[in-house]
């Protein structure tokens, strides 16, 4: 079984335990990793299933998964696995969040998967090969006209001393532009970029897990995707910019001007 194979067909199974699973968790399976970062018994048994999957495929690749870490540490090949980006949403019922599978060789990302259960929309890529919506080819959009632009962001909800900061880009991008949404799923914000319903997107400190999967679907869907240097450490540093690539200056620019340096 091919890696997209593998990762389509895992994501698909992690999906059904999210449809089965959305709004049904109790508060006593909620536990707080952090101040406003939350992980569940869906998050585990998930990512469990996914890696077992891969360790049963390819054992000897290295994974890094959001709830158990660093696994191998030798292999050229790693796999990168968010299996519930959007556990908020997901404590909540609200049916917007996403399974994010990726694989690395040489640091370089050359396989995503981002999988939509409740909409039953999955997104992947591989390198050199296009990106796909579901069979279809998708693209990135061809809006040049800032003020034409549907851009989306993410609060930084783990380094609230930054939020100061952050809503002075906020302000300006939302004056030049059609509109902004926060959807609380950054990997569903990039798939959404590749196929053209946001024009662009920015986030400060992500997890490589977040944003793996997403990137490489952009990049093959014709758009870009930086870290706020305009380099493209984005995954490991975690402040990310990725737009259809004819407004990435614009947004690139704007946050720039307040985060001169990453933060």
């Amino acid at each position: 079984m091919s890696p997209k194979e593998l990762a389509i067909s895992v994501a698909n199974q992690a999906g059904k335990i999210l449809r089965d699973n959305i709004g049904k968790i109790q508060s006593e399976h909620v536990e707080d990793k952090n101040p406003f970062d939350y992980v569940t018994e869906i998050d585990r048994t998930c990512e469990q299933l996914i890696i077992k999957s891969i360790k049963k495929h390819y054992p000897n690749h290295d994974i890094l998964a959001e709830e158990s870490g660093k696994s191998g540490h030798v292999n050229s090949c790693c796999w990168i696995i968010d299996p519930l980006d959007g556990t908020t949403n997901f404590i909540h019922g609200n049916p917007h969040s996403a399974i994010s599978i990726a694989l690395q060789q040489d640091d370089e990302v050359i396989m995503g998967v981002v999988y939509d259960p409740y909409r039953d929309e999955l997104f992947y890529a591989e390198k050199g090969r296009g990106a796909y919506c579901n069979n279809k080819r998708i693209s990135v959009s061809l809006q040049e006209n800032i003020s034409n632009c549907l851009i989306a962001t993410g609060f930084p909800f783990k380094n609230r001393h930054l939020l100061d900061r952050y809503w002075r880009v906020l302000s300006k991008i939302f004056m030049e532009v059609s509109g902004i949404r926060r959807t609380g799923s950054a990997a569903l914000d990039l798939a959404y970029v590749a196929c053209g319903r946001f024009d662009g997107f920015w986030e400060l400190k992500l997890s490589p897990w977040d944003i793996a999967a997403g990137s490489i679907i952009i990049k093959e869907a014709g758009g870009k995707i930086t870290d706020f240097k305009g380099n493209n450490q984005y995954i490991w540093i975690g402040d990310v910019v990725a737009t259809n690539g004819l407004i990435h200056d614009f947004i690139l620019n704007t946050v720039q001007k307040t985060f001169p340096s990453n933060p």
